[in-house]
């Protein structure tokens, strides 16, 4: 377990609970647990046949469990709420820059987000978890012999930032997240640079000063994350 700075609540990468999965861990930040898990396919979507590229895509879901009052399951048969289909869309773009698709060769990679208890940041450390149950995939894929070449070519994590109480604060809990003025998601690699920013004020307009401060408490912690994610594979 690893502990970071006090600016963000503690956050551990584990991969103990799935005795009989592969390529999958638990990762928590603070009271937010998601289980993360990658499954290889030898297919690839239908616009991506003959092209020899892979691919890269997520599933997201909140379990019934995992707030307060009771989640409704939700079924990709049925409907998918906008919120679900939204996050999902973010894991996938996320995960997919972190892929050299020539390399992965032309297979598919899905990763599993099933979010088992919620308090804040479900969408960030669904795409941490994520970025660890993909290399295990890739890894294992190397190690298999099926591809020669790895084909992640740069670590990536999220981190939510937000102005509470005319505050810029790193890491929000749902408390925090559910009475912020200003709510942000960052999504980087392991140098800093950006892949996608969610950032909306929803009470007050915030300034390019609170801005930057989000950015840089986002780089900060998303430089621990990456330690973290690094430590917990033992690279």
């Amino acid at each position: 377990m690893n502990t970071l700075n006090r600016e963000m609540r503690e956050v551990s990468v584990t991969f103990d609970l799935l005795t009989n999965t592969q390529n999958s861990c638990l990762i928590k930040f603070g009271k937010t647990i998601v289980i993360c898990k990658a499954t290889i396919e030898e297919t690839v979507p239908p616009f991506l046949r003959k092209s020899g590229l892979g691919w890269v895509t997520a599933e997201y879901g909140m379990l019934p469990g995992s707030t307060n009052e009771r989640m409704r399951r939700e079924s990709k048969q049925v409907a998918q709420s906008g919120r679900t289909q939204e996050i999902q869309r973010l894991i996938g773009r996320s995960l997919r820059v972190a892929v050299d698709r020539v390399a992965l060769g032309e297979r598919q990679i899905i990763v599993d987000c099933d979010v088992i208890q919620a308090d804040g940041g479900t969408r960030c450390a669904s795409i941490c978890g994520g970025w660890v149950a993909l290399k295990l995939a890739t890894d294992s894929l190397i190690k298999s012999g099926q591809i020669k070449f790895d084909p992640i070519v740069r670590h990536i994590a999220a981190i939510s930032c937000g102005i509470v109480d005319g505050e810029p604060k790193l890491d929000l809990n749902y408390e925090e997240d559910s009475s912020a003025e200003t709510d942000a998601n960052f999504v980087m690699d392991d140098n800093g640079k950006l892949i996608e920013i969610q950032c909306s004020a929803e009470k007050e307009p915030f300034s390019k000063e609170q801005f930057e401060i989000m950015y840089s408490m986002a780089a900060k912690g998303i430089d621990n994350i990456v330690k973290i994610q690094k430590s917990a594979l033992n690279e």
